[in-house]
């Protein structure tokens, strides 16, 4: 009995150790957030370095009174368009980037001064 006792052990604790490699990958590419303020007429910073995975979170300052958004006009192929509802003063959005690649954001109401770029790059 106790080699068999000895043999299930020894499976449960190999077949742990074969799942700890995988559960390490998961956490690894859970990515990072980043922020992003929102202000009078233009993004803070206006350009951002990403990994694949992380999220961005544009937040709109206490004391911002303008109505602003998030447009993505241009991005890497496949990725889907999006856009925010228009926000202020305290309101966030956040939005995921699975893609590498370059993501061109504007404010669709302050167009021509408005705008960001995002570089998403592959995790290391």
């Amino acid at each position: 009995m106790r080699g068999r006792t000895t043999a299930i052990v020894t499976m449960v604790g190999a077949a742990a150790f074969a799942a700890a490699p995988a559960s390490l990958a998961a956490a690894t590419t859970k990515g990072k957030t980043r922020k992003v303020s929102v202000n009078d007429n233009y993004y803070g910073p206006s350009k951002l370095t990403v990994h694949v995975g992380d999220t961005v979170d544009w937040v709109w300052s206490e004391d911002e009174t303008d109505v602003h958004d998030v447009d993505l006009k241009t991005a890497p192929k496949g990725v889907r368009k999006f856009q925010s509802d228009p926000l202020s003063a305290g309101e966030s959005f956040k939005r995921k980037l699975t893609k590498p690649g370059t993501y061109k954001i504007i404010c669709t109401f302050h167009e021509e001064e408005m705008k960001m770029t995002i570089t998403v790059k592959k995790a290391k």
